[in-house]
């Protein structure tokens, strides 16, 4: 295995996500077209409890393992490097497998909690058997994900970003395949179809390990690195702490960005209605908000996940070494790359709400209404995770955890008296909890933003030079779709209306993105001067070997 630079990483990482979530967008219309509304509840029952409990069983590690392997690579201490991702991989193995008793044994309970005594929809014996089906998973992701931690943190981004597609993959086809056969060829009954389906995370992972397990050892290649004079004082039990404590903070961070969405449950329905909205269109709001806004935001989000991927190890070895100067030139870059990419995105989805709402929900005007906004605030969310990231990667855990904290309080304290001043200024109330969180989290990142500046002395400057050319040619995409907007009808709600608009508008609006880009030098400015003649040229001599 080849190690990869930051923005190569960044990009092959971004390009995987991207493809796990789109594939994990489409399925969705045809699996739920043959197991109906009983079996998507039957599937949603597990699939909550299960990622509950899938984040009490990674909690943090993986990322906490991606941070320690890339200091302890960069200092030279490879024999502690290899021990402590031994140490954390039996320390997840236990914490999954005790998960996966618990799922096992209190399935029964769990699922009496979810459906109490409702009559006629899903059963009790069906929740259960659901929820202990998808407890398997437990057994392998969490050892998964420390693999992934333990390749990220070498900068081995290629082959966990292909396992991820092949994860995704392969669970996307037993889910459609499966429920298919199940239901349609041999005329199951739905929750057979569903049972199907909840196992494919399991396969799905087993087989992506697999892969990772094969590559890891080809990289490896049995190897025994001397124990240097300086690594002798570091025991099992010192190792075991190191993990814990790295791993702590991405767990709050983790908890703290996710508990936004709980303070929109707590919050919009009770307060929508108490200002006079009916009670349905309060649920809407709060659906396109807390679900299904949020699977489609995460097509854009996933640009931030791929450069966290890259940065969290990169920085990581940086801030080893003392590099502050390198931190500042990849802060920059980031920074670039995020306004670069999900800017045109963020707007570009705004622009075609209709059309994307009609493809995966079909047509619902007030929904589509709030999506049209709700999808621009992914541009703050996804600089703020990734700042705070960086943040916690140079071990600045008090920067990070109080600003988070902070615009946690923020939210909650605001949310209800924005969706009131809102409602007095005549603006539908709904749009307010997405203007609160685009709000908090600039500010956030701001603060962020100055704290290292003071520190560390980093400067912006080389960021705040591409933005005008980042906002023209945004401003121009724009005005072009507008102009095909009077030639196409964009909001025709016929499904396969909607995707050819959206075909047809991508194409366009990316190409002119694209090469506006070009004329004012942005890409050369971003990603590096001849970035894709660079990997023209690697992949052409790959091809000749």
């Amino acid at each position: 295995m080849k190690k990869t630079n930051f923005v190569e990483g960044a990009m092959i990482a971004t390009i995987g996500i991207v493809l796990c979530k789109i594939l994990g967008l489409i399925y969705v219309i045809p699996f739920y077209n043959i197991i109906g509304t009983k079996g998507g509840a039957l599937y949603s029952y597990a699939y909550s409890i299960y990622s509950i409990f899938l984040s009490l069983s990674i909690c943090g590690i993986p990322t906490a393992i991606s941070k320690i392997i890339s200091e302890y690579d960069e200092l030279g201490f490879h024999s502690t490097k290899e021990r402590i991702y031994h140490v954390a991989s039996k320390l997840i193995s236990l914490i999954g497998i005790v998960m996966f008793v618990v799922l096992v044994v209190f399935a029964p309970y769990i699922a009496h909690l979810i459906i109490g005594d409702i009559q006629g929809g899903n059963t009790i014996e069906e929740v259960t058997m659901a929820i202990r089906l998808v407890s398997l998973a437990l057994l392998i992701v969490p050892k998964l994900s420390i693999l992934r931690g333990y390749l990220q943190g070498h900068k081995f981004i290629t082959p966990t970003s292909i396992a991820e597609v092949i994860e995704q993959i392969v669970r996307v086809t037993i889910i459609i395949v499966g429920s298919f056969l199940t239901v349609k060829a041999f005329h199951f009954p739905i929750e057979y179809a569903v049972y199907i389906a909840i196992l494919g995370a399991s396969i799905g992972a087993l087989i992506s390990y697999i892969y990772l397990k094969i590559k890891s050892k080809k990289a490896n290649n049995k190897k025994i690195y001397e124990v240097l004079e300086e690594e002798k004082k570091f025991d099992k039990k010192y190792l075991l702490k190191q993990v814990i404590f790295y791993a702590l903070p991405f767990v709050i961070i983790d908890l703290l960005k996710s508990a936004y969405g709980v303070v929109d449950s707590m919050t919009v329905v009770r307060t929508m209605v108490s200002l006079g909205y009916d009670i349905s269109s309060a649920e809407t709001a709060l659906g396109v908000m807390a679900t299904w806004g949020t699977k489609l935001n995460m097509i854009v989000i996933s640009i931030s996940l791929g450069l966290t991927i890259s940065l969290v190890p990169n920085i990581a070895g940086s801030a080893a070494k003392h590099d502050y100067k390198d931190i500042n030139n990849k802060l920059n870059q980031t920074l670039k790359m995020l306004l670069y990419i999900t800017l045109p995105m963020a707007f570009g989805i705004s622009f075609l709400s209709t059309p994307v709402w009609v493809i995966f929900y079909g047509y619902n005007a007030l929904s589509i209404e709030i999506f049209k906004i709700f999808i621009l605030q992914v541009v703050f969310f996804s600089l703020y995770t990734t700042i705070i990231n960086l943040a916690q990667s140079m071990s600045e855990t008090k920067i990070a955890l109080g600003t988070l904290i902070g615009s946690f309080i923020a939210k909650a304290g605001l949310n209800i008296p924005m969706m009131h001043l809102f409602s007095f200024l005549g603006i539908e109330a709904y749009f307010a909890p997405t203007v609160t969180n685009a709000l908090v989290e600039f500010t956030a990142l701001i603060v962020i933003l100055v704290l290292l500046k003071k520190k560390y002395h980093f400067s912006y400057k080389d960021t705040l030079k591409c933005l005008p050319k980042i906002f023209a040619s945004l401003l121009i995409m724009l005005v072009v779709l507008s102009g095909l907007k009077m030639i196409i009808d964009i909001n025709n709600i016929n499904r396969w209306v909607s995707l050819l608009n959206i075909i047809i508008c991508t194409v366009i609006g990316a190409t002119v993105y694209f090469f506006i880009s070009i004329k004012f030098n942005l890409i050369d400015d971003i990603f590096g001067a001849n970035f894709f003649n660079k990997i023209f040229n690697k992949y052409k001599r790959k091809k000749q070997k």
